[in-house]
């Protein structure tokens, strides 16, 4: 039986330690994004906007030109980017804390101008960097160390959903929700990233992915067990799919 070789691809630097926590799905997005840019041939055409959190580290691993943004600005910075070099493919890399919180304006407003970026956002239903907080998208009853006793809907209301949020804006190209959790949604969700692309590199509008990911670390809990809290917890509540495709209308 030939043996198969683990290649990196050319997108990806091989010589940098790894910043994420053991079982942290962040690495697996990172790595898909790399792919993605390595097959579609845009690696020296393409800027990353990295944002503050988890997702600040993006730049050490992908071989792109990168700009770091404050925290929740990174949408705002990659428009003015593209808006300055619309030759360039233009993508951000953000944790739902830095999308969904602080960020939510920028990423809405570019989304209802149909700017011709790409945001992928990290849903781990937690702020990961900083403790573990409750975040936008912390689920009815999950506890984090800002609710000990679990997200009390009267006090917080309801987590926001993103893709389905980002899909209403009529400049939106594409939106999409996808998981880490096995093998198969893997693959979904390189699909996915890849048509984000696509639709910025036709000049389509914004393009948009959320990440179904872990935090073993912040929730306390195993990498299995984590993945499966994905499947049992989160999916059924942030459910998978593509929630717009102009290409497919």
């Amino acid at each position: 039986m030939a043996t198969q070789v683990f290649s990196l691809p050319k997108t990806l630097k091989g010589d940098v330690k790894y910043s994420f926590c053991p079982g942290c799905d962040h690495g697996v997005a990172v790595r898909l994004v790399a792919e993605v840019l390595d097959e579609l041939g845009i690696i020296d055409n393409t800027i990353l906007s990295a944002a503050i959190g988890c997702s600040v580290t993006t730049y050490d691993f992908i071989n792109v030109d990168a700009l770091e943004a404050p925290h929740g600005r990174a949408v705002a910075e990659a428009v003015g980017i593209k808006r300055a070099r619309p030759d360039k493919i233009v993508f951000t890399y953000q944790g739902d804390g830095d999308f969904a919180s602080i960020g939510l304006a920028e990423g809405i407003h570019a989304a209802l101008r149909g700017e011709k970026i790409t945001a992928i956002c990290i849903n781990n239903t937690t702020y990961g960097m900083t403790g573990g907080q409750l975040g936008p998208t912390t689920l009815v009853g999950q506890v984090t160390t800002t609710s000990p006793t679990g997200r009390n809907l009267e006090y917080y209301g309801y987590p926001i959903k993103l893709a389905e949020h980002i899909a209403l804006c009529d400049g939106t190209a594409f939106s999409a929700r996808v998981s880490l959790d096995s093998v198969p949604n893997i693959k979904k969700a390189k699909q996915a990233i890849k048509k984000a692309f696509e639709v910025q590199m036709k000049g389509l509008g914004f393009g948009f992915v959320e990440i179904l990911s872990t935090c073993p670390t912040n929730w306390k809990m195993s990498p299995d067990k984590a993945h499966a809290r994905v499947r049992d917890e989160m999916m059924p509540v942030f459910k998978p799919g593509i929630y717009k495709d102009v290409t497919a209308e």
